[in-house]
């Protein structure tokens, strides 16, 4: 039975970013700007318009926010394009946001709702692999650039149309070494941050983990399920864990680390291992400075309770 487990009084507390960082596109205007709506805004949403309070306010302000048929029109963005481009000249919209680079034509007028292309690239974003991200080393645990971190020591990715996939960080698959199982969420179930969203196992041992965004699961990676090496050998992209739709991207961003802020943080995590693991810590560090892949497996004197309270933020379940 999982424990239900709240985080406490430790929360990442910054600044907040403009724009969601992290999100690489080819291109970052908003669809108002492109379509000259207004003059000036980069999207801070991950395209993600459905969602987006800007777009909202946008549509009140244009009177397409009705419920009756009278007042279901399509946005000026898309009147827009329909406008500036004609027939075989009419790209896609994913061209101009930059979530695809081939050349591309519109055929449905715009209509991405029931645009099949549209509908392929969400289930290509969802079952392909993560592109190889730049690493940085803090004191030897591998950090991925462009990353967000959850103090529960889990990773944060953002997608096209604001999805977020989610996986274990270095620091914790060498802390805990390979999982023998992992108990992931259902599709479909909503996930709180800060409280337990899945949980794992070894040598009789149970840790809950906490969630590092609020959402829906839309998809989870059975490979690691069968094969938690996996996690080992590549946390940061075929072993990830999880993807999210959050209930706002930039929501999610609330009690994460990124950039500069996430090292110093790795930083303090690496402190505190040191002072906990007191004589103990030579076994931290391997030849050349370099963190042992297993640090519970090594024989150290700390207790599995004790590493799951201190460094995921929960208390052991049964």
């Amino acid at each position: 039975m999982k424990k239900r487990t709240s985080l406490k009084s430790t929360k990442a507390t910054h600044s907040r970013p403009r724009r969601i960082e992290g999100f690489e596109v080819l291109e970052n205007e908003c669809i108002w700007m492109k379509a000259g709506v207004i003059n000036y805004r980069l999207c801070d949403h991950a395209y993600d318009c459905n969602n987006c309070p800007f777009d909202t306010g946008m549509r009140k302000a244009m009177g397409m926010d009705g419920n009756d048929d009278s007042k279901k029109i399509a946005p000026r963005w898309v009147r827009y394009l329909q406008e500036r481009y004609h027939g075989s000249s009419r790209p896609c919209r994913h061209v101009l946001t930059g979530r695809v680079e081939a050349p591309k034509l519109c055929t449905l007028n715009y209509e991405c709702y029931h645009c099949t292309f549209d509908q392929l690239l969400d289930d290509m974003d969802v079952s392909e692999v993560p592109g190889v991200p730049g690493y940085h080393s803090v004191s030897g645990f591998r950090m991925a650039n462009g990353y967000y971190y959850h103090l529960g020591h889990n990773w944060l990715r953002f997608e096209h149309g604001g999805r977020v996939r989610i996986g274990f960080d270095d620091f914790a698959v060498r802390l805990f070494g390979v999982p023998e199982a992992i108990d992931l969420p259902p599709l479909g179930e909503a996930l709180q941050q800060h409280e337990v969203g899945w949980t794992f196992g070894r040598f009789g041992h149970h840790a809950a983990v906490l969630a590092p965004a609020s959402g829906t699961v839309l998809a989870v990676n059975h490979r690691v399920k069968e094969h938690p090496e996996i996690i080992r050998l590549d946390p940061y992209r075929e072993g990830w864990l999880m993807i999210l739709e959050p209930k706002s991207p930039k929501q999610s961003l609330k009690g994460l680390y990124f950039g500069e802020e996430s090292v110093h943080w790795m930083e303090r995590e690496i402190g505190m291992l040191l002072e906990l693991l007191g004589t103990d810590y030579e076994k931290l560090a391997a030849t050349g400075g370099q963190p042992v892949d297993d640090l519970f497996g090594s024989g150290v004197d700390v207790s599995w309770d004790r590493l799951v309270k201190c460094f995921l933020r929960t208390e052991r379940t049964v």
